[in-house]
Parts: structure tokens; sequence; C-alpha cells
């Protein structure tokens, strides 16, 4: 444990020398390198931890609050995530130095600037959050996380969009960290110690526990992403620099699961039925909501944000189907369902921080995040294009690329929903599965929109005809996660079986219990069903489905000149202009007049000059969310009262300060002497 937190303390020294040299040339490379060397340290560490066992590693340190401390412990559980957190550290570190160096060559000047100090702490947070284990050392680390990210986001603030962006971030982090606190008060309310331990040995009452579901549930999911919680993602992530979007979409929001799983399954005891079914609920709405934005989105990074939200959704599915299972006392599937969650939890890490980099890596090329100012980019920046390929394949679940893998094992945990006695939960996760199914197939038209229009057919601009390839740091910034996308597609049973010591932990159950020999290439979990997967087959069979592919219709097609007026693909003319190509929106249309229309109210106005009017026809679409219209701007205006409200306060005497002070010492007191009755 000493090593761990002997790297997190390096990060804080990285991040020392980055505010101290931030302005010399070799800055970057100091802070971006020390930062992958701390990421990788703890990563080894924690794969370690787990193929041995997931032994726990606790250390106690005479900081904090003085009756407390500061309690930090590692399990199986922690390790999952800090190999999350850390993996995607390291790619982002490698993309990182390569992206301030491109910015660095092309303007002059660092661009990162106020980005070097706060990106070791922002990974030092999160860090601190998985290894905490009291109360206070989580919520520190939590808010200490939050801070640095918004810092992060604030660092473009020269752009007009951000001020606003992070405004709303902050207000949905103090949100958050303000309904954890009321959790773990619930949580420590009947023993008054903080520590993790204690929490455990005392199990809240069925009232109390209820409410810190709901608490867990508002708290973790609006840093998650849980619909209607999701508000600030397509503004933060997109205002942030690229690699730390990949951060924070990739990496922050599966802490948020983290602290999801750590109470619901940990620190709250036997769960109830019902806390399953209310944790489905709020992911299949997640999901499809997250999708249908994504679909109607122009800017690449703010579509990669609502794709965050998604697939978030389908993560809390598979957490909801665990708690399920746990309650109905069949281990071994909710041990199949966490497994999905674990899985998808390391998958969307690795697709979204590649899919984050490609679009960083667009930017860098074309100074342009919009999908109808691209276009061709395939020729421009073939190695971009196809490891962008490989990031949406497996974010659309398509095999043998992991994202299949992710989703075909969340399938098998639904279809044991016979293993269950309420029919009232069979029915929810038959119309959960319908959902999920759905969202799935929306991901994919989405991502084959995003990857057709940005890469595919004609430049759309001059920037994008003019675009070069990014350097060799980005690219391989990229590759490592496409790499890790193909290797856990094919075989993911290795990964899985890593997981165990926490799926143990939390159900008390492996996903391969009841089979005497599990092969390592074969992924075959204990079932009703019965289903298996084959990485290997699945990759040799599509490979050799391919070749004859193209064999045959080399070997079919006629070489004869045939003369006739071919089909211009949406073209006109026999020299086709780029503009007369499909744009983002009208590829979407179909999708947003089938779904937009009623839930986003989407509307379509066409500008038509009359005959004779050289003005240009024109197509605008608005559409409206409706978490802005029920939960931000009411809560904005609530804060803007109380901000009223509570600004007279710096215009009072003294002596009215006095009365306050002392009023607040008596309720303070009535609420002690009630409390310890």
């Amino acid at each position: 444990m000493g090593l761990v937190v002997s790297a997190i303390a390096f990060l804080f020294a990285v991040a020392v020398v980055g505010a101290a040299a931030k302005r010399l040339p070799q800055a970057p490379t100091v802070v971006y390198g020390g930062t992958a060397a701390a990421c990788a340290l703890i990563a080894l560490w924690a794969a370690l931890r787990l193929a041995g066992g997931g032994a726990d590693a606790d250390l106690v340190l005479p900081v904090g609050l003085p009756w407390i401390q500061a309690h930090l412990r590692a399990d199986a559980l922690s390790a999952v995530f800090l190999i999350v957190v850390n993996l995607g550290g390291i790619t982002a570190s490698l993309f990182g130095w390569g992206y301030e160096r491109a910015h660095h060559e092309s303007h002059g000047a660092s661009q990162d600037g106020p980005v070097l100090p706060l990106y070791p702490l922002f990974l030092a947070g999160m860090n601190m959050v998985l290894i905490a284990a009291d109360a206070f050392t989580f919520l520190l680390s939590w808010e200490f996380m939050s801070l640095a990210s918004w810092l992060l986001v604030l660092s473009t603030h020269r752009d007009p969009e951000t001020p606003k962006a992070a405004r709303l971030y902050l207000l949905m982090a103090s949100f958050g960290t303000a309904c954890l606190l009321l959790a773990f008060g619930v949580l420590a309310t009947a023993h008054g110690d903080y520590s993790f331990a204690a929490i455990r040995a005392h199990a809240p009452a069925a009232g109390a526990a209820a409410l810190v579901v709901a608490l867990i549930l508002l708290g973790a999911g609006s840093k998650a992403g849980l619909v209607p919680l999701h508000v600030w993602l397509p503004l933060a992530h997109p205002a942030a620099p690229s690699h730390v979007s990949a951060l924070m979409s990739g990496v922050m929001t599966k802490v948020a699961v983290y602290a999801m799983i750590r109470v619901l399954f940990d620190l709250l005891g036997e769960p109830e039925w019902w806390w399953g079914g209310v944790t489905m609920g709020f992911g299949a709405l997640t999901a499809v909501m997250g999708v249908l934005y994504a679909l109607m989105q122009d800017d690449v990074k703010r579509l990669l944000a609502y794709s965050t939200v998604e697939n978030i959704g389908a993560i809390v599915i598979a957490l909801g189907l665990a708690l399920v299972f746990k309650a109905a006392h069949t281990p071994v599937i909710a041990a199949l369902a966490l497994a999905a969650a674990l899985l998808h939890v390391v998958n969307h890490s690795l697709f979204k921080s590649l899919l984050f980099f490609a679009a960083g890596a667009m930017l860098t090329a074309t100074g342009s995040r919009d999908l109808n100012r691209l276009g061709g980019l395939i020729h421009r920046m073939p190695t971009t294009a196809v490891l962008a390929l490989i990031g949406a394949a497996a974010i659309s679940a398509l095999p043998p690329l992991n994202g299949f893998v992710g989703e075909w094992l969340l399938f098998q945990a639904i279809l044991n929903a016979p293993a269950l006695s309420e029919w009232s939960l069979k029915i929810e996760i038959a119309v959960v599965g319908a959902a999920l199914a759905l969202a799935t197939a929306l991901a994919g038209a989405c991502f084959v929109r995003l990857y057709g229009i940005a890469f595919l057919g004609r430049p759309r601009s001059r920037a994008a005809a003019e675009a070069v390839e990014v350097g060799r740091a980005m690219r391989l910034g990229m590759a490592v996660p496409a790499v890790l996308c193909v290797v856990l597609g094919v075989l993911p049973t290795p990964l899985i079986r890593l997981f165990e010591p926490a799926l143990r932990l939390l159900v008390e159950a492996g996903p391969f219990d009841g089979r005497a020999y599990q092969p390592w290439f074969w992924l075959a979990p204990t079932s009703a069903i019965g289903n298996s997967y084959n990485g290997l087959i699945m990759l040799v069979v599509i490979a050799l489905l391919s070749v004859v592919l193209v064999l045959g219709i080399h070997r079919k097609a006629s070489d004869r000149v045939r003369w006739s007026i071919p089909w211009g693909c949406g073209f006109d003319g026999p020299d086709p202009a780029a503009v007369t190509q499909y744009t983002a929106s009208s590829f979407g249309q179909p999708i947003r007049r089938a779904f937009g229309s009623t839930v986003f109210r989407a509307r379509d106005h066409v500008d038509m000059p009359a005959p004779g009017d050289t003005r240009p026809a024109r197509l605008s679409v608005t559409w409206t969310d409706p978490a802005w219209v029920v939960v931000v701007e009411p809560l904005a205006r609530a804060v803007g009262w109380l901000a009223e409200k509570a600004n007279r306060l710096q215009f009072l005497t003294i002596r009215r300060y006095l009365t306050l002070m002392f009023l607040a010492l008596v309720v303070l007191l009535v609420m002690v002497a009630v409390t310890q009755r």
C-alpha cells in the first residue's frame, strides 16, 4: 500500500514541477512522462494484487480529522478500478504529450500551460478516491478530483462557451458532493464512526437504507451522467483539451460507478430487490436518451459526451441486474451481471478514450469539431482513420471487438430473468432488455454517421482538404487502446478471471462457478441458457468470409466496359461539389423525426427564398433537452434566488452577526440533544 501512496505523492510532486516550469519547453515531457510512469506503477501493482487473489492492503495515515485519521485500503474492487484509471492515465499522457508538441509546433508557444500542473492532480484525486476507506477521506478526495477537473475545463477559458460549461459543472459537482455527504452521514448515524469497516458492521435500517440508495444514485449518478443529471457532460467534456476529455469521459465517470458499487454492494449490506429495479430503470432511461441525444449532435466531442451517457446507462443496467439477482439469492447469476458491468467499465474506458483521442487528432489537423466541416479524412489521415474505425466498431458492439463481448455478457444476464420469482421484475427486465437492444442499434447508426461524415466522402472545407496526419506520439496514444479493444474482444476470459476476487468480495460467487474447466480462449459463463462465445473462432470466421467475399467479387466481376448513367450517391452533375453530399444533419434526420419530434420537440425550419430571390435556402434544426426544462433551469433559478438572499448577510452589523452565531449554536445544541436521546 505504501507503493501506491508513494506513487500518488509523486503525482503531486510532478504537479509542483509543472507549475514551476510550465513555460519551459521540457515541461510537457517531464509532466506527461512522470505522470505516465506513476500511473504504470499503480496499474501494475493493482494487476499483480488481483492475479495473486486480491488480498487487501491497509494503511492509516495521521492526517485528516484528529479522531478519525485517514484510513486507506485497496481491496479487489479498488484494484479493478485502479487499473482502469491508471491505464487511461498512461494513454492520455502519451497522447497529451504529442498533442502539446503539435500545438507548440503550429503556434510557436505552449497551449497546455494551465493544464500541466492540474493534469497529474486530477489523476491523483481519482486514485485517492479509490483507496479511501473512511467517509471523510473519500469525500475530500472526491471534491479534490472534482475541483481539479473543473479547473482543467477552465483551461480553455478563452472559448466563449467555456465559462458557462464550467459554471454548470461546478454546480452539478457541488450537488453530487452534497448528496454523498448526506449519504455517508446517514450510514454513520447509528454509531458515529465514519470508517468503512464500522459502516459495514452496522447495517442501516430499511428506511435509512432507502434514503442512502436515493442519495447515492443522485450523488454518484450526477458525476457519472445518469439522466436527468447528465446536463454538464455535453458542455464540460468538449470544453476541456482532448486528452483531458478522454479522462473525464472514459475514466472519471468510472470513479462514480465505483462509488455506486462500493455503497450499494459493500457498505449497505444485504440488498432489497427494489434497489435493483430502480437502478435498472434509471439505467434504461439513460441508455436510450443518451444515444438519442448523440444522434442529433454535429459537434464531434459533444456527440462522444452524449455517447458516454448511453454507455453509463448500460453499466447501471448491469449493476441493477446484479443487485436483483443478489437479493434473490442467485449469486452466480449476480456475478455474471456484475462481471458484465466491470467488463463494460474497462471496455468503455478504452474505446471512448480512443474516440476522444481521434477527435483531438481531427481537431489538431483541421481546427474544427464540426462534422459538417470535415469529410475525406481517410485519405489525409489514414492511420487515424483506421484507429478511429476500430473505436467506432467497438462502441457499436460489433464482433469480434470488446464492445460486443460486454454487451453479449450483459444480455446473458438479462436472459436469466426467468430464475427470479418476482413477476414485476421479470416484466421490467424484459422491457429493460428491449430498451438496451434499441440503444445498441441506435449507437451503431450514430457511429456510422460519425465515421462516414468525418472520414469518408469529399472534404467539406479547405481545412479538411489540407489536413495532415498527426505525430507519432498521438498515433501511439490511439494505437494502445485500439489494440486492447481487439485483444479483449478476442480473448476476454483472462480479464474476467482477473475480476473474480472482486466478484467474490461483492456477491460471493464467480461467473464460472459450476464449470470444472474454463479454457482461456473460450467464454462460457454459467447461465440457464448455456450460450458461449469464442473470440478466436469469430475472428477467423470473419477474416475468412472477408477474404472469400473479396476473391469472389474479383473473380466474378466483369471487366467489360459498360456505358450508363450511374447513380450519383447524392451528388449532382458530372463534377459534383462537396456541398451536395449528405451532411450530418441530413443523415440523422429520419431518426430525429422518428424519436426527437416528441421526446426533444425537435423541429426543422426551412428558409426557402421566393422565386427571383438570390438568397441561399437555409435549414435549421431546433430541439430542447427535457432535463434542462425539468432540472437545470429550476435549479439555476433556485440557486440564483438563494445567492441573492444570502448576499444580504455581508452587509449586517456586528450585533446581528453575533445574534446569528448565537442562534446557530442553540440550533446545534438542540440537534445534539435530540440525536443523543
